[in-house]
């Protein structure tokens, strides 16, 4: 039995961690701000528009500025729980291990205090809610072979842009 660890086993995990990251930015509403992803990235896999960076500007209120950072913190966080949620829960059929969802959950709460200067509260508010909706997502048994298409399409296709997974997510009807 494969263990889950936070770094991928395989190209197959990698794959899952993808289609997880890139489901979630759906269930967010949120492919809009995607250029596009790509497996073999020597960095991030996601590629952001520039609609997801922050450039500050005199003319746009600190509250306006806040609620952008803020929403795109809440963004980034559903995307490492659902990497993590689609390898485990749908890739190997088992629920995250206890240590890998507590250092998940020490990485957002450091990236919360750091980029929005939350306080722990909110930072565990925010994290539950996260969690709640990506599970209800994961943890769907009737949407695993639709998760295991897109991430096989990943594999064999490499990269896609924004509009291409939208495309294939709705010929799946995973959106």
């Amino acid at each position: 039995m494969q263990q889950l660890t936070l770094k991928y086993q395989n190209e197959d995990d990698k794959a899952y961690g993808l289609a997880g990251m890139a489901i979630a930015l759906a269930a967010l509403d949120a492919l809009d701000r995607v250029a596009g992803v790509s497996l073999d990235s020597d960095g991030p896999m996601v590629t952001f528009s520039n609609e997801f960076y922050f450039s500050g500007s005199p003319s746009v209120s600190p509250k306006s500025t806040w609620n952008a950072l803020l929403h795109n913190y809440y963004i980034t966080s559903a995307m490492v729980v659902s990497n993590v949620m689609s390898r485990s829960l749908v890739r190997l059929k088992q629920e995250v291990p206890d240590e890998i969802r507590l250092r998940v959950r020490e990485e957002i709460g450091a990236e919360g205090r750091d980029t929005c200067a939350l306080e722990d509260d909110e930072i565990e508010n925010l994290y539950r809610k996260t969690t709640t909706y990506m599970r209800r997502i994961f943890g769907n048994s009737r949407l695993h072979p639709a998760i295991d298409d897109f991430a096989r399409a990943l594999s064999c296709r490499r990269e896609m842009s924004g509009l291409e997974i939208i495309d294939e997510l709705r010929r799946l009807q995973i959106i």
